[in-house]
């Protein structure tokens, strides 16, 4: 679904008339739709870390504290680290942070700061204590600010900027997410809409990761090694 047919679809549903073209149209109300288009996008990427915008960054580290811009570790769409997924590949240890100024500050002031590397965001870099050995590998995930796919079907955008834009975000979310908005700033009850908005993300943020067995039992969940016989009836 593209940009221009989200529009269209909620114009329908809110009773305007709809576009056949978003972005050269000069009608306030379509400008208004896409503009909150855009605001539902931000807000709902920004909302939960969605694996569709999730991505893996990989670096040489230097022998310093300060390892780089994080717009070049990472790239330019960084908005922020995955929780616990940094780690030095080379050494095979994880990298704990994002710790506080307060302890980077001790850690900066005390005699001894291993084995464990840990770093802290600062300035937009990232610093890292203790330094890593030069051309040691480290690997993080972070998410992407990138919620638009141009039609080129590979180039990112923060923003919907053409009609042939697609919507990285599950785009039934987002047409109920701009309809809601679209009322809320009409000044229109939109308390259901919002319900049903609302109830959806939920159940999208439930799946997104994939479903995970929960064993009650405690039993690991890994086949452990050994023979292996089929179900069903063998003769005597």
């Amino acid at each position: 679904m593209t940009m221009l047919s989200m529009i269209q679809q909620a114009a329908q549903r809110i009773g305007i008339v709809s576009p056949n073209a978003v972005v050269s149209s000069s009608d306030p109300q379509i400008m208004q739709l896409l503009t909150l288009l855009n605001q539902e996008g931000e807000s709902l990427s920004e909302r939960y870390a969605w694996q569709v915008l999730r991505k893996e960054s990989t670096f040489t580290g230097v022998a310093a504290d300060d390892q780089g811009a994080m717009s070049t570790l990472a790239g330019t769409d960084f908005k922020y680290l995955v929780t616990d997924t940094f780690w030095n590949r080379t050494l095979r240890r994880p990298v704990y942070g994002c710790i506080t100024p307060q302890d980077w500050q001790t850690l900066k002031a005390s005699p001894q700061t291993g084995p464990y590397q840990q770093f802290i965001l600062r300035g937009g870099h990232m610093w890292m204590i203790p330094n890593p050995t030069a051309l040691q590998t480290l690997a993080f995930e972070y998410v992407s600010t990138n919620f638009v796919l141009a039609s080129d079907g590979t180039t990112g955008k923060d923003s919907f900027t053409a009609d042939d834009d697609t919507c990285l975000l599950d785009e039934k979310i987002m047409t109920i997410g701009l309809i809601w908005r679209w009322k809320q700033v009409k000044g229109l009850e939109y308390a259901e809409d919002f319900r049903l908005y609302e109830q959806r993300v939920l159940d999208a943020m439930g799946r997104d990761k994939g479903p995970t067995s929960i064993k009650m039992t405690g039993q690991p969940t890994v086949r452990l090694p050994g023979t292996v016989v089929p179900y069903g009836n063998w003769p005597i």
